[in-house]
């Protein structure tokens, strides 16, 4: 048994990795040589055939020198023999009495282990945590895909291409006769390519493998993510699959992980806002919640404010679904894992035992939450969390929908900062025009403002201009690149707090906050940023769920 394994393990090391192998399930059992003399017989065992179609020709690359004999295993046993492979050894108790335990010691270890491949001056203590060295799990190149099968180079080509695309969201979609690839791009649903159904099936199976979810299940939904590294940059996508009338639909969404971006400056343009929101998440305790709805860049604001509040002398712990950034540092993040347990209200649970002084609970989207994150702000913590609410005002109805009580929202909530996505209009294509008696009614300005029109063409103007090569390149003839946020920032204040404490409605609510703390609404916010030339009145007039 001992030689079987060791021989096993060689072959692992020799070929492929042990973390391929627990990857896609795969075994390299034994050699046989081979009558007539050829090439040497090579035993593969693998957890499921099928896996093949997508893993084969990785296989047959490196193991060029063989002939491969494929054998189907139970997976729970290939894992196992893969377990044995690894040689895990677990120190028994007796004996340690006799270890050192210095510093100087552990240095020493710490020297050893390295094999001599690292300088002296590598190894020091620091228990000033001036600076701190993370060790990350090692990610694929994509490279493995792109010198892999025709429909795997497809499939990164795919991936590489929404990267630098600005595209959000990837969504592959089976119909009756071909499949086709949408694309979100700046917030709005785009045609990307058409398919066959055979290849749009093989597609999503190749897709599926990259996320480690089962390619073999195609009547249940199921959730991965795909991380890969290219050129030296991280690219991670969370991924979806459901079972639709035609097959399987599956969505990947882009988790941008560029912490270049979380700057606060950068974000919140107007100078006002900017000030008073941190004044806000400055204060030593309390709840501040970011509203808006999917995709507006909740996470992104309360990242930015985290890395803000990171200054090494604080604990800072996060509860997310999913991890978008990595915010490193100082601040510890968790993943919410329901198949576990590990919810939001249980991981805020055991977050009051580790002596957190901020906390970030990514949603609040039940009562058990809504009121366990009160109850923290309460107890002299500064707990930041999002909401889906369309206004700052309905996030305080929607808060007391959820049966939290009216006194703990006086007593815990700080302010109430809610955001929208608008799409930036292209400087390359667009025009200039004055607005007419409806757009000045609108956006409350003066008839004839000089305002900026977006070029947006049609799909039959997109691709004869295209030919004609006067397509405009930045844009595309979609007529917007890019997107800017709009905020509203509803500061509880006395006014507001007795306003709560009387059960005013999220509209009256709205009136004290503008009237009497000057609070910018989301439209008024927007109009400043039309009359920047940075968007239009089409846009504004989204966010306000108005076609005037």
């Amino acid at each position: 048994m001992i030689e079987s394994v060791k021989s096993t393990r060689i072959l692992i090391d020799k070929l492929f990795s042990l973390q391929w192998c627990r990857d896609n399930i795969v075994i390299p059992i034994k050699t046989e040589p081979s009558l007539p003399p050829a090439k040497t017989k090579l035993i593969i065992a693998i957890g499921n055939i099928n896996y093949l179609a997508t893993i084969g020709d990785t296989i047959k690359k490196r193991t060029e020198s063989y002939e491969c004999q494929y054998v189907e295993k139970n997976p729970e046993e290939i894992q196992e023999l893969l377990n044995y492979a690894s040689e895990e050894r677990i120190i028994s108790g007796e004996g340690l009495e006799t270890f050192e335990y210095s510093d100087d010691s552990i240095l020493e270890s710490l020297k050893d282990d390295s094999g001599g491949q690292s300088d002296e001056s590598d190894f020091l203590f620091d228990f000033q945590d001036l600076e701190e060295h993370e060790i990350e799990a090692e990610d694929l190149d994509l490279s493995q895909e792109m010198l892999g099968s025709k429909i795997q180079q497809a499939a990164a080509k795919i991936l590489i291409g929404a990267c630098r695309s600005n595209v959000s969201d990837i969504h592959v979609e089976p119909r009756q006769n071909e499949h086709k690839i949408r694309v979100r791009r700046d917030g709005v649903m785009q045609n990307f390519v058409s398919m066959p159904r055979s290849a749009g099936i093989r597609l999503t199976a190749c897709l599926k493998n990259m996320a480690k979810m089962d390619t073999a299940e195609r009547r249940a939904s199921q959730d991965g993510k795909i991380r890969r590294s290219f050129e030296n940059q991280l690219m991670e996508f969370r991924c979806s699959t459901a079972p639709g009338k035609h097959g399987e639909k599956m969505v990947l969404r882009i988790l941008n992980s560029d912490t270049n971006m979380l700057d606060l400056d950068t974000l919140l343009s107007h100078e006002e806002i900017r000030k008073n929101f941190r004044s806000i998440i400055n204060q030593a305790n309390g709840i501040v919640i970011v509203s808006g709805p999917t995709g507006s860049g909740k996470s992104t604001t309360l990242a930015s404010a985290l890395q803000e509040k990171d200054n090494g002398e604080l604990n800072i712990v996060t509860a997310e679904d999913p991890i978008e950034y990595d915010l490193g540092g100082n601040i510890q993040q968790f993943q919410v894992l329901r198949a576990k347990g590990q919810t939001f209200s249980q991981l805020l649970r055991t977050f009051l035992r580790q002596d957190p002084d901020i906390i970030l609970i990514g949603e609040t989207r039940d009562p058990e939450t809504a009121e366990s994150s009160m109850d923290a702000a309460e107890t002299g913590h500064l707990v930041f969390t999002t909401l889906h609410a369309n206004s700052a005002a309905s996030s305080l109805t929607r808060l007391i929908d959820m049966e939290v009580p009216a006194y703990k929202l006086i007593a815990s909530l700080r302010g109430i900062l809610a955001q929208r996505l608008i799409r930036k209009v292209c400087p390359e294509c667009s025009t200039q025009r004055p607005a007419n008696e409806n757009e000045a009614r609108f956006a409350g300005i003066r008839q004839g403002t000089t305002l900026r029109h977006a070029n947006v063409l049609s799909g039959e103007e997109r691709q004869r201009r295209k030919e004609e090569r006067t397509l405009c390149s930045r844009c595309d003839g979609t007529g917007y690149r890019g997107r800017v946020g709009t905020y509203e920032l509803l500061q509880v204040t006395k006014p507001i707090q007795n306003a709560i404490k009387e059960g005013k409605s999220s509209d009256e609510i709205e009136e004290i906050a503008i009237d009497q703390n000057n609070m910018l609404s989301l439209k008024a916010y927007a109009i400043e940023l039309v009359l920047k030339e940075l968007t239009t009145l089409s846009e504004v007039r989204k966010i306000c769920n108005t076609q005037e």
